[in-house]
């Protein structure tokens, strides 16, 4: 009997109720519980933590679709390279699995959305996010920082945007069985509460030597106050956005202990679902220019000036190749 079917046993949970046993996000597991059978676990001194399951969505924003262009401010400021030969998971909403911009490992890539088997993006944001990191340095489109890595796209939030705190365990917990040390996860993603749940993967990950670029949140207050933005741990960087001036932009949380670099996030062109191309804001457009640098450099990156205008008064550093 397994320690799971053992704890669960004592406390008379059916099995039934279990959904998930993690096994590469430290020791825990997945269940539908009531009330009372969370209540009960929590007195168990065998448990650490029983948490509620929460929302995860993206911010509000909106995109315009345009004619694929060269003209990348982003990837201009902060330099780019060749990622061939290197892989990059992206948690999110799919990627178009298909654009022609985009090298996407079809194999690793995979759903966590409940009865959804498809990683097709639907809503545009993830293959956003995946030509910031990877489109490829041909002749058309748009560059990535770190052109030809290849692409395993996690999906985690469904077509609207939204998922779970547990989803997202599940994606890390897949990359916990599958990605090696000094790999990058790009999380462009956030709750409005703090899950130490979810935290705590990330943390075990980080540990075991993979590197995040996370999303800084776009509610322009501290980053401290959302998950997993306020991890501060060792290969875990959380990731603010400035404009093309340098300034930190309006809609970005901040905060000196969880937010470590700032990066380009105001009118970031990309591709898009459907073979398409769009422009978009927000600091998970920032956070996969910081995956691409970690991709091309490891933590060995640089930084290159500071973000103006810092609510915090700290000023973030810009992340640079050079």
């Amino acid at each position: 009997m397994t320690e799971t079917s053992t704890l669960l046993s004592r406390h008379h949970i059916p099995e039934r109720q279990l959904d998930m046993v993690l096994t590469n996000v430290g020791a825990g597991f997945i269940a539908r519980l009531t009330r009372a059978q969370a209540a009960e676990l929590k007195e168990d001194n065998q448990v650490k933590l029983v948490e509620q399951d929460r929302v995860i969505a993206l911010g509000e924003g909106c995109f315009t679709v345009v004619s694929p262009s060269r003209a990348q401010w982003g990837v201009k400021r902060i330099g780019a390279g060749d990622g061939t030969g290197k892989r990059v998971w992206i948690i999110d909403t799919g990627v178009d699995m298909d654009h022609p911009d985009l090298l996407v490992d079809k194999t690793l890539s995979k759903s966590f959305i409940t009865d959804e088997t498809s990683v097709e993006d639907n809503n545009g944001h993830g293959t956003h996010v995946a030509g910031i990191i990877g489109a490829l340095n041909n002749t058309t489109g748009v560059l990535g920082v770190a052109s030809g890595v290849s692409i395993i796209a996690l999906k985690a939030l469904d077509n609207t945007g939204e998922g779970n705190a547990s989803g997202l365990i599940r994606a890390l917990n897949y990359v916990g069985q599958n990605a090696k040390a000094g790999e990058v996860v790009n999380m462009s993603l956030g709750t409005d509460t703090i899950s130490n749940a979810l935290d705590n993967a990330v943390r075990t990950l980080a540990e075991r030597g993979i590197l995040f670029a996370i999303a800084a949140g776009n509610e322009g207050r501290s980053a401290n106050l959302s998950s997993p933005a306020r991890v501060n741990s060792p290969n875990v960087f959380t990731v603010s956005a400035i404009d093309s001036l340098g300034k930190f932009a309006s809609f970005s949380n901040f905060g000196n202990d969880a937010v470590d670099l700032a990066a380009p996030g105001v009118r970031i062109t990309s591709t898009f679902s459907e073979g398409r191309y769009a422009i978009l804001n927000g600091t998970s457009m920032a956070a996969p220019h910081v995956a691409g640098i970690l991709v091309l450099k490891g933590t060995r990156f640089n930084t290159s000036g500071t973000a103006s205008n810092d609510p915090d008064g700290i000023p973030d550093g810009i992340v640079s190749f050079y």
